[in-house]
């Protein structure tokens, strides 16, 4: 048995050249005294084919149109077995990814390898990052979630302040508006032209790597050479080892976040980047209007060109620290300055509340009114009212949920008809929020103000982002009018101004109702 398979390896060998190919990768000779710190390229390597493997495993169910992409991802980590893991996997891969490639870069940067004759290696691996980070971009939108896509439209709008603005938004957005043909664009540029450009120059890298040889230790060991595998490959391997343990561990336990699905209309989001774009989205506090490529282009593009100018900037032999001061100092610096900014992003990143407003509450009871639950059930005649059309189509749950007959063909409404304008205002409020969690628990006077608001006054004014525009928004009204002032305007609005447009509710509402209303927008400072 033993000869035949050494006869096919003799074979093998032969035909493909394969036994010289093994020596070439683990017999490569390691300078003496290269310690852990040489890991850290293999890590980023690694991390890539997990991104790699994940990313291939995702596209087996994700579907890049807008109306399909975001129930994919969702089916994917609600319904596919591991689909969850899978993603988490490529989702907190893309910021191990960022780390593992800084530290590389950072290592090389403080033993001094990219000096002569390993300039161009260096270039590779500045490009390499760029890629990396081309990559973060584009998986943004993919989801189709709230982050994404209004993420992406600041991103298409910083494009517009750069050279040749206009046009290339137009490349970027595929249209007028950001919608399909962005998605597909930028999907296509995710999984197709990144991951060539990603190939090509890890594999230069690599070449040019071998090529020249890993610098070693920045002052010369009196130990001798040793192969790559099993000494240094031991190493590598135990890195590796822990830095995927802890992803993994990161992918089980805590699922890849994924927001309301994405709502052209919702003017209220607050969009954030990843924390490894926190810096420059902070620089365009710093550089408003007619500034702000500065912050987009002139500082990056300096920085980037800082970075590929190094090895000819620094031709000096020493490659020890202390002997670069100059290098060392600039790098230290810049760090400083980008950890400062994504410190102040993160600072002033506004905390998700997990509070639902007072239209969802209200739009809550109005949606266990058996008007809805007739029909949005388990079993029902439509889907439960979380797998429906209208957490996608804002303008078609409106209608449905005023007139169900018109909307609905052959659905025959029970006898209150549909739902007032305000109230179907409070049923879209409610669908926004009903993947966040439980309901949360309110006092009876706040759900009492919460049903009056909801039942009439959403089709007017907005609060805490949800409702109509026509007339002032109701967040924080407590700021500009007292108690009394909101009770006698609600009782009668031409009392307290005789042009007023707003109809009297003194009528209309209890005196508990009126009360509860009252104290509630008093509240709301």
């Amino acid at each position: 048995m033993k000869q035949r398979l050494s006869q096919l390896g003799d074979w093998l060998d032969d035909r493909t050249g394969v036994r010289a190919l093994r020596r070439h990768l683990f017999d490569e000779p390691i300078p003496g005294g290269t310690g852990w710190w040489f890991t850290t390229g293999s890590v980023v390597l690694f991390l890539l084919g997990v991104q790699l493997a994940s990313g291939v495993l995702l596209t087996f169910y994700y579907v890049p149109s807008p109306a399909s992409a975001y129930d994919s991802v969702r089916h994917l980590m609600e319904r596919v077995a591991f689909g969850s893991i899978t993603r988490g996997l490529h989702y907190f891969g893309a910021s191990f990814i960022v780390i593992a490639s800084v530290v590389h870069m950072l290592r090389v940067v403080a033993f001094g390898s990219y000096k002569r004759p390993r300039e161009v290696t260096w270039i590779s691996g500045v490009l390499l990052l760029l890629v990396i980070l081309a990559f973060s971009l584009t998986g943004y939108l993919l989801p189709w979630d709230q982050k994404a896509y209004w993420a992406t439209t600041v991103t298409i709008n910083v494009a517009r302040a750069g050279p040749l603005g206009e046009y290339v938004a137009g490349v970027l957005r595929g249209g007028d508006t950001l919608g399909a043909l962005t998605l597909l664009r930028w999907y296509s540029a995710h999984v197709f032209l990144l991951p060539a450009a990603l190939v090509t120059l890890v594999v230069a890298h690599l070449v040019l790597m071998r090529r020249h040889g890993i610098s070693g230790p920045v002052r010369a060991s009196s130990a001798p050479a040793t192969p790559f595998y099993p000494y240094h490959a031991l190493k590598d391997t135990l890195v590796v080892a822990a830095v995927f343990a802890l992803l993994l561990a990161l992918a089980v336990t805590i699922p890849a976040p994924l927001e309301a699905i994405a709502d052209p209309t919702d003017a209220s989001y607050v969009p954030r980047p990843e924390w490894y774009f926190l810096s420059l989205f902070q620089m365009l506090k710093y550089f408003p209007g007619p500034l702000e490529p500065v912050a987009t282009m002139v500082i990056p593009g300096l920085l980037v060109g800082a970075l590929v100018a190094l090895p000819f900037l620094d031709r000096r032999p020493d490659r020890h620290p202390l002997k670069r001061p100059l290098v060392i100092a600039s790098f230290a610096i810049v760090g400083a300055g980008i950890s400062m900014l994504t410190y102040l992003g993160m600072k002033d990143t506004p905390t998700e509340s997990e509070e639902w407003g007072p239209l969802a509450i209200a739009g809550m009871e109005f949606a266990r009114d058996q008007r809805c639950v007739r029909c949005h059930r388990p079993g029902g005649v439509a889907n439960i009212l979380d797998e429906t059309r209208m957490r996608k189509e804002p303008a078609w749950t409106l209608g449905h949920v005023r007139d169900p007959e018109m909307i609905t063909v052959g659905l025959r409404p029970v006898p209150a008809g549909g739902m007032s304008a305000a109230q179907a205002q409070a049923i879209l409020s409610f669908m926004r929020e009903v993947r966040s969690g439980e309901a949360p628990i309110v006092t009876a006077g706040e759900r009492t103000a919460s049903m009056v608001l909801g039942r009439y006054c959403a089709s007017c004014h907005m609060i805490d982002g949800a409702g109509a525009s026509s007339a002032p928004d109701l967040s924080n009204v407590g700021t500009r009018h007292d108690l009394e002032w909101l009770r006698r305007w609600i009782t009668n609005p031409e009392n307290v101004d005789p042009l007023a447009s707003m109809p009297p509710f003194g009528e209309v509402l209890t005196p508990q109702e009126l009360d509860a209303v009252a104290t509630f927008l008093a509240a709301r400072r």
